[in-house]
């Protein structure tokens, strides 16, 4: 089934390499973070902060929850996830608690780890089913590059956060390395990854890459080939979640042909296309992701980020 009603906090379900169908849940305002990383598909953050408040009210959140799944919603996972990181809003647990009171549908959690080193969020994200957190440096100067986040974040903090974490969860710990080509996926280099990442005993691992759009144009895509090579250096062995080819189901066909009937009328950026569309930017991503890998459109940063046509199309 997918989303008939509009809702404020909830999108999708949308299809995903790494949880089939998922409902979105969203507990931030846009790009409100404690990360700025370089390869973000929603652009660069606005609002970076480590402060924890109920950034969109709890009862509404619960209420639409209630009700898509009365409603008879179906999906693979309810994902915590969204327009920045889920952790800073200070209730996310009951909202966990709400789900699995009135659903077996799974609960994920999509973290950066910043706030693991509190023991309030660790006992929260404790109540998830699967709770994936990222981790794609071997150093502090590396997560400084690349996560670019809020001063005082530590990447031994984050790795001593999920190890603590890991001791009182009862669900699965997925940990996602993202491999930018160039900055952190050399072997020898992604091994010292591995090793970090081992000491958590993760349940799975799973790499990704830049196939969608980045805040930064200097954040290049791995080839499909590497990530593969890269896999082995794992244990367990990883797997590639990066959608290098485009999910051909007919919904998704439908609005990748609507995304270029708007852009043949006129370049529109990301966030125009989600709100003419009334899509998440995390849907829209995806679709824009495939277009512009297919050679379909193209991004025009000099004017304001925004998707065209590409020439070849046009001729």
């Amino acid at each position: 089934m997918s989303m008939t009603k509009h809702y404020k906090h909830l999108f999708g379900p949308v299809p995903s390499r790494r949880f089939r169908q998922s409902l979105g849940v969203d507990l931030t305002p846009h790009k409100t973070c404690s990360f700025d990383c370089t390869f973000c598909q929603l652009g660069r953050t606005t609002n970076k902060t480590l402060t924890r408040k109920e950034y969109v009210p709890t009862s509404e959140v619960i209420d639409e929850l209630h009700d898509w799944i009365e409603d008879g919603g179906q999906a693979d996972y309810i994902t915590l996830a969204g327009s920045g990181e889920p952790t800073l809003h200070s209730c996310f647990g009951d909202i966990i608690d709400a789900v699995k009171s009135t659903t077996t549908i799974p609960v994920a959690l999509l973290t950066n780890g910043s706030m693991l080193g509190d023991a309030d969020v660790r006992e929260a994200a404790a109540r998830a089913d699967v709770i994936k957190v990222s981790l794609s440096a071997w150093d502090q100067f590396l997560f400084e590059h690349i996560n670019r986040p809020h001063a005082g974040v530590t990447l031994k903090g984050i790795v001593d956060g999920a190890w603590r974490l890991r001791e009182i969860a009862s669900g699965e710990l997925w940990i996602e390395v993202f491999i930018a080509w160039g900055t952190n996926s050399v072997p020898k280099d992604v091994a010292r990854i591995a090793e970090l990442v081992a000491t958590l005993r993760p349940d799975r691992i799973q790499l990704n890459t830049a196939v969608r759009p980045p805040a930064e144009s200097f954040v290049v895509a791995a080839p499909q080939a590497q990530m593969m090579k890269l896999t082995t250096l794992f244990d367990p062995v990883a797997e590639v979640i990066a959608e290098f080819d485009s999910n051909g189901s007919a919904k998704i066909q439908a609005n990748e042909q609507s995304i270029l009937a708007m852009l043949e009328r006129r370049p529109c950026t990301a966030d125009q296309i989600a709100k003419g569309y009334g899509m998440h930017e995390n849907e829209v991503a995806k679709y824009i992701g495939h277009l512009t890998r297919t050679g379909k459109i193209r991004v025009d940063r000099n004017s304001g980020a925004a998707y065209c046509i590409a020439k070849e199309r046009e001729s």
